[in-house]
């Protein structure tokens, strides 16, 4: 099947080539550059976005003579290029009128990054509004690389998939500071408001080794809106016939010249106590979450720090409605902050240091009806780097990490208390080295060597090519290890919700993996319209892992040492077109080969769908009136994990189901209003809780999550900023 899919992608390299690349770079009057600037033809969709250093590569669109640049801090400027040869630059000024006012048609919501190494790709703000993107969990909703699904259908812990692994594989960051590890991973995908972000970078397969071992499947990096850069005032408030109302709202000022800070708040709860499968468990927990955070900017000459801090109060409650006996209830409180601080001793050789210290205090407090669980971790990290050029291709990237978890669990399942206290210290070191031919081919590689407190010393190698086979189409192949700690019952205690007998194996070993991938980006023209195909393949082989086997014993889950062969095997082809102006589409199709040695007999790991599509189509009338989403996912089937023979509650297998979302916007000068439905063919998984009468009973089990567990959903919004001049 994946053979098929790949020879798909292989089309791509005859398909029809025409247009070169646009380059230049974006800066304020000062001459400092600006990254996220978005840089897009005028009366098109076709654009992209400003790199850290402010640079652009933009793919010429025959006919077209203005480009759009603009950000939110600065006047948006139109450029005419009458030599599309010429290296362009962009000085975007604050606080003028405007030279030339230009209605453009769309701002681009997913932009996959032409210039980096990495197979990543960069989901907008513009992206959030298509859709009811109140956290991080839900911002995924139009993005066919990454599944969210409900971990079980008790408590509403997400997880997302990535290449077919779930989420525990992916790194998830944020500002490139890593964070959600061990017990923040369960519930952490609500804990970051959706109106908060800036962005979200998707990269697939192995990542940097500066950020550390522990990317497998890939690495998620969340942006948080920059004080210096965003709105003076936004809010965002949102509410759905489900009973969820939530509030958010984030104000910045520019103190001086050097000093910017910013307060982000949330507020959000849910008054309805949902059963529509009317079996008599809540659908969702009832979540109250209050959120606050604030950030600082301070930025002079060759000198930046940015500051951050973080406090946050949830608590879920679910199980049998009324008063019946079985009861949910988590109380988490969470603290956070990073500092980061740079230098740079010379802007013309790339020469910088900087410092990363973050930590975080994590308190969650749970009970599963007569079953209780206690965790709290705590993090500091540091991470130094140094950087610089050598010569006019080479860049090499050097620096030390220390990162140090402080785990204390405690778990009553039978009346007895269990105690589980760990400390892991782990001291790195690593090293990067960047070959770039004038962007036409790079070569990025990267060792690390780290040694940890609890499993010793290990190697961390990863390679990165790529090579543009043309102007318009670009190759990447990457290889390289991952690593990460088991951290089982901090990391699956959602599963207390089901009356499987969880047996954690004594003497795990830490988890090891390569991954190794394959993609191909075309740019072209259909029709006269912007066309842009990218096919991949991505291999993970775990050379060691923790299994957590639920086929041997229906009534249990037992975590142990993988005991034979266990992979991944992810291709994917996606095509974006611009189908008229302000009318895109994007068409998906994705599928997944996951298996696993269970029982010593390599099996398909269940629970995890074979294949998957998406179709998303984005209207934007002229003069952004009006706005129309609407997004279609094909959900393929998949195994379940075996049942019990002489009582079988569940089958073997899980069907196909479809899923469609629909949203209207209407924009007005400084506030617009949207309106959406989720679910609309209202389809609910049947028995999604087994024996969900008896919530007492050894075959109770919330852990058979294959679809949605709550209908169809009708929300409303409304959205008011004062942007910055």
């Amino acid at each position: 099947m994946l053979k098929k899919y790949l020879f798909l992608c292989g089309l791509i390299f005859i398909l029809p080539v025409a247009n070169a690349q646009i380059k230049g770079v974006v800066t304020d009057n000062k001459g400092e550059p600006i990254p996220g600037a978005n840089v897009f033809w005028l009366n098109t969709n076709m654009g992209t976005v400003t790199d850290n250093a402010g640079n652009f590569q933009l793919h010429d669109h025959s006919g077209a003579t203005r480009i759009v640049v603009s950000n939110v801090a600065y006047n948006p400027d139109t450029i005419v290029v009458d030599d599309k040869s010429l290296f362009i630059r962009v000085r975007l000024r604050d606080q003028l009128l405007l030279r030339e006012v230009s209605v453009v048609s769309k701002v681009p919501g997913t932009v996959k990054g032409r210039t980096a190494v990495f197979q990543t790709e960069k989901i907008t703000s513009a992206e959030f509004t298509k859709a009811a993107c109140c956290n991080l969990s839900e911002s995924f909703e139009t993005n066919p690389s990454v599944d969210v699904s409900y971990s079980d259908a008790a408590t509403g812990a997400k997880q997302i998939k990535l290449l077919g692994l779930s989420g525990t594989y992916v790194q998830m960051l944020n500002e490139n500071v890593p964070t959600l590890r061990g017990v923040s991973s369960v519930y952490g995908l609500g804990f970051i408001p959706g109106p908060w972000m800036e962005s979200i970078q998707v990269s697939k397969g192995t990542s940097s080794v500066m950020n550390g071992y522990e990317a497998i499947a890939g690495q998620i990096n969340v942006e948080y809106k920059k004080p210096q850069l965003s709105e003076i005032v936004a809010v965002n408030l949102f509410a759905s016939d489900a009973g969820r109302v939530e509030a958010n709202a984030t104000a910045t000022a520019k103190l001086n010249d050097y000093l910017s800070t910013g307060v982000f708040l949330h507020a959000s709860d849910e008054f309805t106590e949902l059963d529509q499968n009317k079996d008599g468990f809540m659908d969702m927990p009832m979540v109250k979450q209050y959120n606050v955070a604030n950030r600082w900017l301070y930025k002079k000459d060759k000198y930046i720090s940015q500051a951050y801090i973080r406090a946050l109060s949830e608590v879920r409650t679910g199980g049998q409605m009324d008063h019946h006996a079985y009861k949910i209830g988590i109380d988490t409180k969470r603290y956070e902050f990073f500092l980061k601080n740079g230098y740079v001793f010379n802007s013309e050789k790339g020469e910088s240091a900087g410092l990363i210290l973050s930590g975080s205090l994590h308190n969650q407090k749970a009970n599963y009806g007569t079953k209780t669980y206690s965790g709290e971790q705590g993090n500091f990290y540091a991470n130094f780097i140094y950087q610089t050029n050598i010569g006019r291709y080479h860049k090499l990237s050097a620096g030390a990490s220390f990162n140090v978890d402080d785990y204390s669990e405690l778990l009553n399942t039978t009346g007895t208390e269990q105690v589980f206290p760990r400390r892991e210290y782990v001291p790195g070191a690593f090293a990067e080295y960047t070959l770039n031919l004038n962007d036409k081919f790079i070569l990025l590689g990267g060792l690390r060597a780290d040694y940890n407190s609890l499993y010793g010393a290990f190697i961390t190698p990863r390679l990165h090519l790529k090579y543009n086979i043309s102007e318009h189409l670009h190759l990447r192949a990457s290889a390289g290890k991952g690593y990460r700690s088991p951290n089982v019952l901090a990391e699956n205690n959602n599963l207390l919700a089901s009356n499987r007998t969880i047996i954690i194996d004594n003497g795990l070993n830490m988890e090891e993996a390569w991954n190794y991938g394959l993609s191909l980006q075309g740019y072209f023209k259909l029709f006269g319209r912007p066309l842009s195909i990218t096919g991949e393949w991505y291999y993970t082989d775990f050379k060691r892992q923790v299994v957590a086997d639920m086929d041997s014993d229906p009534h249990a889950v037992h975590f142990s040492n993988l005991m034979g062969k266990s992979f991944s095997e992810s291709a994917q082809i996606e095509a974006n077109l611009e189908v008229v102006r302000g009318l895109t589409v994007t068409m998906a199709h994705r599928v997944n080969d996951v298996q696993t040695t269970i029982g010593g007999l390599l099996r398909e790991k269940p629970l995890t769908s074979r294949s998957k599509s998406m179709i998303t189509a984005s209207y934007q009338t002229p003069l952004k009136k009006w706005q129309f989403d609407f997004t279609a996912q094909f959900n393929g089937s998949g195994r379940l994990p075996d049942s019990d023979e002489s009582n079988p509650l569940w089958n073997n297998e899980f069907d196909s189901y479809s899923l469609l979302n629909a949203q209207v916007t209407k924009y007005f000068r400084k506030w617009s209003v949207y309106i959406g439905a989720e679910n609309l063919t209202d389809f609910i998984q049947k028995n999604s809780i087994i024996d969900v009468q008896n919530p007492f009973s050894n075959n109770f089990d919330a852990s058979m999550v294959w679809g949605p567990t709550h209908g169809r959903k009708f929300y409303i919004g409304f959205r008011w900023a004062i942007d910055r001049l």
